[in-house]
């Protein structure tokens, strides 16, 4: 009986760190995304366990997503919605090696030419 108590502390833990949700605003941050604490972040009081453990890992070196997940016993789903929240509260920041997207409503074609245009100059130096 112990065990499935257990089990069941488990499971329904990480639905509670994450106030039900499986999905965040960018919980699609890749799992090589490093973690930095913004420097004010560490010191702050009233954060949940999770935030102030991932904030004392991130305080002294950039951490990813995935160490994230191992060091905390968390499920990657429940770290990267944990991290993309407290980027948005501002107590740490994401670096990533994705491109940032920009929707200017060019065609690809028009985006293309531009970038061609970029190349001729730079080799024209």
């Amino acid at each position: 009986m112990s065990e499935h108590i257990e089990y069941e502390a488990r499971t329904v833990r990480p639905y509670a760190v994450t106030g039900g949700r499986v999905r965040s605003a960018r919980s699609d941050l890749p799992l090589e995304a490093l973690v930095e604490a913004l420097p004010d972040a560490v010191s702050r009081q009233g954060l949940p366990p999770e935030r102030r453990s991932i904030l004392q890992h991130a305080a002294h070196t950039y951490i990813s997503v995935a160490e994230l997940s191992a060091l905390l016993h968390l499920p990657i789903g429940v770290v990267r919605i944990l991290v993309s929240d407290m980027s948005d509260q501002q107590l740490v920041r994401v670096h990533t090696s994705q491109p940032v997207e920009v929707n200017t409503g060019e065609s690809p074609a028009l985006s293309l030419s531009v970038l061609e245009s970029v190349l001729n100059g730079i080799s024209a130096l």
